[in-house]
């Protein structure tokens, strides 16, 4: 298992009612299976030695002696692997519905049920403290313990009691514990499945947890319910793993949890670290070094790109409104955009209009103006122009290659010397021009930079750096193909959308340097690198504190079979470079609207400085 990984199993098995010889069978092979897979924490359902609805017979002396005995020799055979098993335990003529931590052949502690449902039956076990004597030493009964395997912490909850308002594993997480494993005996209702996922998510997007859930399934009694023997994995809002339900031979949800991206997010959350915790009793334990395990889990490559419409409906909203409440705020009428044919350019003047839309502003207030240079290529400039006509806006032309040749002149720059004063003078010409249009209508000028670009860096300082609002400034490029497509195509006619497609075929180009026979010669990811690998190393930096090591180990599983890994390391040494040695553009960079999870604005979004060395 890479380190910062959990490997934690969720399962169900065939219960055999009131059969705890039986039940202990089922168990002790899934934990020789379980130890196979390299898991390192598993749950069980709740009362999975005896069964959960045993009803007046779990009162019966025999019944929990005999599931006793059994946890004795389940804690003989358990290994480095962490087990949680349910039964119930009797102690001073009270009987607890009790979660049994196993590992290194001890009974590391024993978790009884806070405010139980089946309150017939059962004792309260929120404010118990009991030392009860095993086979190899004491433990401790208490609902108020955590345990530490030296990799991660995790706290057990017993019972389906996501809804309470002082659930355990709130109490649990803020104490410090990263994996929350619940053996729960919840039955199955029409639709229930689907709220109790949303109800984990939730539940674990709050905390920046990982959780494990386990319930019986076949077998139990039926008299009054059904149970599908749901198991699952969640972690930070997201389920992992499901296991298969309704199954006769049961289920298993398997996953990797990332500890790494809990930890950076609980530091991150000052709502999380602010909150008051509680005095709870570690139990400290040993999970001995492995050898490095595939991961068990898959990562998106493209993390920044809605896989729903809605979800890109729903960015295109967030731009709309950011920009039309500037507007309303400033009582402007007026917009300045610099036209290139590109997508960052194209994707911008596609939410102005949809924008004065809204506003019920005429689109001739939008003035898209195309600054040919040196190295304007002929379908770029093409696309432009029939742009802005398809989109009725006020469209201008102003060259600017005299002025940037007078520029050379004045500066003593050779104009067939190419360098970065050749690129970077005809950037800040067209930023000038903006600039000063907009004066001259009483506008505003509108960026078109976007996240990925701010990311590396790759924009000219006070040149297409800057503007007056940006509506792109945390879209990243992957995330701007499928944006441009989806609002041409729903918000447009179809001339327009045929239009941006031909746009996002075509290569990304900061198109300054001279063309030959109006093809591009300069091509941005031949300079940069893949945009996909740049977007994911950002997502993965920013959202959950990765390293470089931990950055190549996730960008090679995503992208297997895509880069080889020696292209993975090139491209990851240029982010980690670009990144913090361009801090200085984003420390002033313009206003714009936040879409998504990822913001280097510097009011709040990324904080860093500017004179820093890369880290790592």
């Amino acid at each position: 298992m890479p380190e910062g990984f959990a490997r934690v199993a969720a399962v169900s098995l065939p219960v055999h009612l009131g059969d705890v010889q039986a039940n202990l069978k089922e168990i002790l092979a899934a934990m020789d299976a379980l130890e196979k897979k390299g898991v390192q924490a598993a749950v069980f359902p709740e009362l999975c030695l005896t069964g959960a609805t045993l009803g007046d017979l779990v009162l019966r002396r025999e019944v929990q002696k005999a599931a006793w005995d059994a946890l004795m020799e389940l804690a003989e055979h358990s290994g480095s692997m962490a087990v949680v098993v349910g039964l119930p335990v009797s102690v001073r003529g009270r009987l607890y519905n009790c979660a049994a931590v196993l590992q290194d052949g001890c009974v590391d502690g024993l978790v009884p049920q806070a405010a139980p449902e089946q309150s017939r039956w059962f004792a309260d076990g929120a404010d118990v403290y009991e030392e009860l004597q095993t086979r190899n030493g004491k433990t401790v009964l208490s609902a108020d313990q955590l345990f530490d395997t030296g990799r991660f912490v995790f706290g057990v909850e017993v019972g389906a009691n996501l809804c309470a308002a002082n659930g355990r594993s709130t109490k649990l997480a803020l104490e410090g514990a990263e994996l929350i494993l619940n053996p729960a005996s919840a039955s199955a209702r029409v639709g229930r499945q689907d709220r109790r996922k949303t109800m984990i998510q939730a539940h674990t997007a709050r905390l920046h947890a990982g959780y494990a859930f386990a319930c019986p399934g076949f077998g139990e009694s039926t008299g009054d319910h059904v149970y599908d023997g749901c198991t699952l994995v969640a972690e930070n809002g997201a389920v992992l793993a499901e296991g298969e339900r309704y199954c006769l031979t049961g289920g298993m949800a398997v996953a990797d949890v990332d500890l790494e991206l809990l930890r950076f997010q609980r530091q991150k959350d000052a709502a999380f670290h602010a909150a008051p915790g509680n005095e709870m009793r570690v139990n400290q334990g040993f999970y001995p070094f492995e050898a490095p395990l595939p991961l068990l889990r898959s990562y998106d490559p493209l993390p920044f790109v809605p896989k729903t419409e809605e979800g890109l409906e729903e960015i295109a909203q967030i731009q709309c409104m950011g920009l039309a409440s500037r507007l309303r705020a400033i009582r402007c009428e007026n917009l300045v955009i610099g036209v290139s044919g590109g997508l960052d350019s194209t994707l911008a003047l596609l939410v102005a209009a949809r924008t004065f839309d809204l506003l019920g502003i005429s689109r001739k207030g939008i003035h898209a103006i195309t600054m040919p240079g040196m190295g304007t290529g002929a379908r770029t400039k093409t696309n432009a122009d029939r742009l802005m006509e398809a989109l009725g806006v006020s469209a201008s032309e102003i060259p600017i290659g005299p002025a940037v040749k007078q520029h050379f002149a004045d500066i003593g720059q050779p104009e067939g010397k190419h360098d970065v004063t050749y690129e970077n003078s005809q950037a800040r010409e067209r930023t000038q021009i903006l600039m000063d249009y907009a004066n001259k209508v009483n506008g505003i000028v509108l960026g078109t930079g976007d996240l990925s670009e701010e990311a590396l860096g790759f924009c000219t300082y006070n040149g297409d750096h800057m503007s007056m609002y940006n509506v792109n400034c945390t879209v990243t490029k992957t995330c701007l193909r499928s944006l441009t497509c989806y609002l041409s195509a729903h918000s447009f006619d179809a001339e327009v959308a045929a239009i941006c497609q031909d746009v996002v075929d075509t290569p990304v180009s900061p198109e300054l340097l001279p063309v030959t026979e109006g093809e591009l010669n300069q091509r941005t990811e031949d300079i940069l690198g893949d945009y996909a690998l740049h977007d994911f190393f950002l997502y993965h930096y920013m959202e959950s504190g990765a390293d470089r090591e931990k950055l190549q180990m996730l960008a090679e599983h995503a992208f297997r079979g895509v880069y080889e890994p020696e292209k993975i390391a090139s491209q990851l040494k240029t982010f980690i470079w670009r990144f913090y040695t361009q801090q200085f553009k984003r420390s002033c960079a313009p206003d714009g609207p936040q879409v998504g999870p990822v913001s280097l604005s510097p009011r709040g979004g990324w904080d860093a400085p500017s004179d820093i060395k890369p880290i790592g």
